[in-house]
């Protein structure tokens, strides 16, 4: 595999997408919209049973949060195949969408945020708001945590923007995201 971002759009190119439900779909995930979980609590997990891989999402979320979370699980079911096969439970839970302390998470948000919006969208939604963190995450409906994962991506393949934060630790984990 190459780059996230290379891999990102193989599958915007190959399946003609950029929403998260239809990613799913296209890649043969069970979709399970459960409502047994706390909005405050695991918002979904990505897992693969008999070779068939399984997105759940907590149905307690606002339609714009399961959307988030439905793209946060098809990056696991992409990107992070061995790895759930490899565990225990053959799962990846998400508590804590926009925390960046592990690889798997990095790199799920990583995927994301370059799934959900393409590179010409946030460059002309921050030229709309005259260059206004929390104005563009608003125009192109992300929480301004992912829209940092973006920016972060785009920084790193050349674009000349400045960074609104650097992507640490748990500093998204806690934050509301609407």
């Amino acid at each position: 595999m190459g780059s996230i971002f290379q891999e990102v759009e193989w599958m915007v190119y190959r399946h003609g997408t950029r929403d998260p439900f239809e990613l799913l779909d296209a890649i043969g995930a069970v979709i399970w919209l459960s409502y047994e979980f706390d909005a405050d609590g695991l918002k979904g997990f990505a897992a693969i049973m008999n070779d068939i891989p399984y997105a759940a999402i907590n149905g307690n979320l606002s339609e714009e949060e399961r959307r988030i979370v439905a793209g946060h699980e098809a990056a696991h079911l992409i990107l992070h195949r061995e790895e759930i096969m490899q565990s225990p439970a053959r799962a990846i839970r998400d508590f804590n969408l926009y925390d960046g302390s592990g690889r798997l998470e990095f790199e799920a948000n990583n995927f994301l945020a370059d799934f959900l919006v393409s590179d010409e969208q946030v460059l002309e939604a921050m030229e709309e708001a005259d260059g206004d963190y929390f104005f563009t995450a608003k125009l192109l409906h992300l929480p301004p945590p992912l829209l940092t994962f973006k920016i972060n991506s785009m920084i790193r393949r050349g674009h000349d923007l400045r960074s609104p934060a650097v992507v640490q630790s748990k500093f998204l984990a806690k934050s509301k995201i609407w």
